[in-house]
This record gives structure tokens, C-alpha cells and sequence, in this order.
């Protein structure tokens, strides 16, 4: 059997806090959002015409700087070049990815190289991790400001939330991209993230663009991954 047809692709998923009612979409219920994994801040026209206030989060100093431009006439909107993981400074070597850093991470490639091998770490450098909760208590930020956290940090989300436990229950919404299947060497399953979750007291919600057979995350799971099956039938 190939390697790929091991694989289920990667899926975004939501995870709700226990409230009254059927808040639906975050950004019509919540003030602002935390964005961990900023890139060049590609939502951010999405994020305005919502009047979210908006504190991104990116540690790649390079792609910082194009995101603070991008978000200079943006007033809700600030940044923060910082390595979120769930310890605070400590030296961390981080890869940086070909691709505009999108696919960065602390984590070496595993099958994210099998299934994008175009992809390939460029460069390594070290940088100094925060906890979020920290960085909040550090940039003097009041976590009511907000209410969603959204984390794309290439593997290591669960990290991320284990040093944002005092944060967490700040968070109406928590929105995270995570993998079913070991995309960069051993990071967070969507199991791993679900468990965490739960145990925090929040509850999942399907995002509907988990269906979307046009985004990357979901092209192994409906386009690779149905033609592998269809092909062992056959076998």
C-alpha cells in the first residue's frame, strides 16, 4: 500500500466554550481575535469588515515586517513578532519553509514532504519562545479585547494552548488547522487537540469548509485519498 493512502487530510476545525444559545460565527459574537501563525496577515480585510480587533502573532521576522506593512491602515489591527509554543524563552530552533514561510514550523517535515514535495525547509534559525499567556501579561494586553483564538502554527497548536491554560476559558471561540495524520514529525493530531479541548470545557463545532475540495487541507482527503481507494478495489 502506498504511503498516501495511509493518509487523511488535514481538516480545520472549531471548538466552542459551553454557552447559552447559538452563537454561530465568531466574528458577528466577539470583539477581536488573537491570530497565532500570521504569515503576512492574509484574513485581515476579512477581520476588518467584521470591526474585530485583531492581534496577530508571527515569529518570522522577514514576514513580520510585510505584515505590519499590510495592516498599517488597519487601527484594529496590531502585531506582535513573536514564537508562541508552552514554554517561555527558551532558545528554539525554527525551519523556514519555501513557500513565503506558510508551511514554517519548530517541527522537521514528516509526510507534509510526501504530500507537497516542492516544499522543503529553506533556512533555520533560532528564536526565543513565549508562552501566550505571557506575551499578554509582557504587550499589557486584556484578553476581554478579544474572545477567538485562531492558530496555524504548523503542527505544534497543542503547545500552543498547553501555555494559554489561564487564557483559555477568555476564548469563546478557539479555531485551530490540525492534521488526522503525522503531517510534520511528531505534531498534534486532531485527536490530540480534541482531547484538550474537551477537557477544557469546549465543545466542537464542524466548519463547513471542511466540504471546500478547493483548499489545500482537504485535497487528500476528497481528491487523493477517494482515487487511491477506488484504485486497491480494482487491485
Amino acid at each position: 500500500m502506498s504511503l498516501l493512502g495511509n493518509l487523511v487530510g488535514a481538516l480545520r476545525r472549531q471548538w466552542r466554550q459551553k454557552l447559552q444559545g447559538d452563537h454561530g460565527q465568531f466574528g458577528g459574537h466577539v470583539r477581536g481575535v488573537v491570530h497565532v501563525g500570521a504569515n503576512t496577515g492574509q484574513e485581515r480585510l476579512i477581520y476588518d469588515k467584521e470591526g474585530l480587533n485583531v492581534l496577530w502573532i508571527e515569529p518570522i521576522p522577514s514576514v513580520f515586517d510585510t505584515l505590519v506593512a499590510n495592516i498599517r491602515a488597519l487601527p484594529k489591527q496590531r502585531a506582535v513578532c513573536a514564537l508562541v509554543t508552552d514554554r517561555d524563552g527558551v532558545e528554539t530552533p525554527f525551519h523556514i519553509a519555501n513557500n513565503d514561510g506558510k508551511s514554517s514550523s519548530i517541527l522537521d517535515l514528516k509526510h507534509h514532504a510526501d504530500i507537497y514535495p516542492d516544499i522543503k525547509f529553506k533556512s533555520t534559525i533560532t528564536l526565543k519562545s513565549a508562552t501566550l499567556t505571557a506575551l499578554f501579561a509582557r504587550e499589557g494586553l486584556d484578553p476581554a479585547d478579544y474572545g477567538a483564538l485562531v492558530m496555524d502554527t504548523q503542527g505544534s497548536e497543542l503547545l500552543v494552548l498547553q501555555g494559554a491554560v489561564p487564557l483559555l476559558r477568555s476564548f469563546e471561540y478557539i479555531k485551530t488547522e490540525v492534521a488526522d495524520f503525522e503531517s510534520y514529525a511528531g505534531c498534534c493530531q486532531l485527536a490530540d487537540i480534541d482531547a484538550f479541548m474537551r477537557s477544557a470545557g469546549l465543545q466542537w463545532v464542524e466548519d463547513e469548509s471542511n466540504s471546500h475540495t478547493t483548499l489545500d487541507r482537504n485535497f487528500v482527503r476528497h481528491r487523493v485519498v477517494p482515487v487511491l481507494e477506488i484504485g486497491r478495489a480494482h487491485v
